[in-house]
């Protein structure tokens, strides 16, 4: 069983380098054309079924993959992006932000800490190993949460967590 887990297009937030959590932004022009590469990268994969975050940007991304391939389309509540509090919307490179980040445990305020967004995501692979064995599974969902799901396979130190970034419309593959 593989589990493979993209990141949604760009949307008007990243492209203006702004923190986006539960904020619910649209793609761009150029997110739209980011998704439809990666409909053409997951034809060579054999996926069974795509479980989405709910977002808007990430149901979009989904559906333009879903369509492409003619792959059964799913929404998960619990892939909504990491809610950062306070900063929604602020700029990524300002200090206090970045201080939050490098603090697991510590909820952003009026948000989450990265420990409960790792609690529910570590949940769902878990049920989906259980729900989906001997199939393809492609999530596409966010930033953040693209983040958490590496952890669940691969050990990143405190620092390679806080620099790691997958790429929007990008890919990853992971063995279940």
């Amino acid at each position: 069983m593989k589990l493979f887990v993209a990141r949604h297009g760009q949307t008007t937030w990243n492209a203006q380098n702004k923190v986006c959590g539960i904020t619910d932004v649209e793609l761009t022009e150029k997110g739209i054309e980011q998704a439809k590469k990666l409909a053409d990268i997951v034809k060579k994969y054999n996926i069974d079924t795509i479980i989405s975050s709910p977002l808007k940007r990430a149901i979009k991304t989904s559906q333009i993959v879903a369509d492409k391939n003619n792959i059964t389309l799913q929404i998960e509540e619990s892939l909504v992006e990491q809610n950062y509090g306070i900063y929604e919307g602020a700029d990524r490179k300002d200090d206090n932000f970045l201080a939050n980040k490098r603090n697991f445990a510590y909820r952003y305020p009026n948000g989450e800490s990265m420990m409960q967004v790792a609690y529910r995501i570590y949940g769902l692979i878990d049920k989906i190993k259980g729900q989906y064995q001997g199939k393809n599974i492609l999530i596409i969902c966010h930033g953040g949460i693209c983040r958490i799901i590496r952890t669940y396979f691969i050990d990143m130190s405190n620092d390679e967590f806080f620099n790691y970034t997958l790429e929007n419309g990008k890919l990853e593959e992971y063995e279940l």
